[in-house]
């Protein structure tokens, strides 16, 4: 119990102290932040993948519905599904900004929906450390790190959305979905079909999170950067 929760005392100090790094605030980008990035693309395509691949055979062999069984790879499905969703609410966000003349009523439901649904990823989060420290110490400490490091990309990311509203209230709900992911992971477990499509949800997440801070053009990424941390972390992982 101790790393996991030293793990999510570390998220939390991420989600409060990005506020106050003002360097990752820069044009071009910060040389941090694309390698962050880079670490949690590796860690989906080298370690998550394989992972969901073997959930898909588990997901197989539990399902007892004739119809659910007549589909085909449903944990990508799932994996999908959770890149549409935060996809949805990202153009959401960026439509209230584009916009003149919006109801700031409109703007001001927007940043609590993409607010809220950040917060049940970082509650997801949560919940599969405590997944990874019943598997292996070094299965935990590839997840925390590739995880941490991701949520300095998604932090600033929704700083650029909405500033003084993250500053001000983001921080702290994204502080409280990572604790309370924690909490809910000692206090319920649930069944291995469950923890798969949470974890094929959250994949998709963390890809779709990746690419829209990485691809834009006026971010002007760094591409070596990016791609030192895609080779390192990779490398760490083949060996582990």
């Amino acid at each position: 119990m101790l790393i996991p929760l030293l793990i999510t005392f570390v998220f939390t100090i991420i989600h409060i102290s990005t506020t106050y790094l003002k360097v990752l605030d820069r044009v071009p980008r910060s040389k941090f932040l694309s390698t962050a990035g880079g670490v949690a693309v590796s860690y989906v395509f080298i370690h998550i993948l394989p992972e969901l691949s073997e959930n898909q055979e588990t997901i197989e062999e539990l399902l007892t519905n004739s119809f659910l069984l007549s589909l085909e790879s449903h944990i990508y499905v799932i994996s999908l599904l959770g890149l549409t969703i935060f996809y949805g609410l990202e153009r959401m966000s960026k439509l209230s900004k584009e916009k003149k003349g919006v109801d700031p009523a409109y703007i001001q439901s927007t940043f609590w929906i993409h607010l809220v649904s950040t917060a049940i990823y970082n509650t997801v989060t949560g919940y599969l450390l405590v997944n990874r420290e019943r598997e292996s110490l070094a299965s935990l400490l590839l997840y925390g790190t590739a995880l941490g490091l991701h949520f300095f990309v998604v932090d600033q990311g929704l700083r650029v959305h909405y500033k003084g509203k993250y500053d001000k209230y983001g921080r702290w709900v994204l502080s409280l979905g990572s604790i309370t992911g924690f909490l809910l992971g000692y206090a319920f477990e649930i069944n291995q079909v469950f923890m798969s499509a949470l974890f094929a949800f959250l994949a998709g997440g963390i890809i779709l999170n990746i690419l829209k801070e990485e691809l834009p053009e006026q971010r002007k990424s760094s591409f070596a950067a990016f791609a030192s941390g895609v080779v390192g972390y990779s490398i760490l992982l083949l060996l582990t």
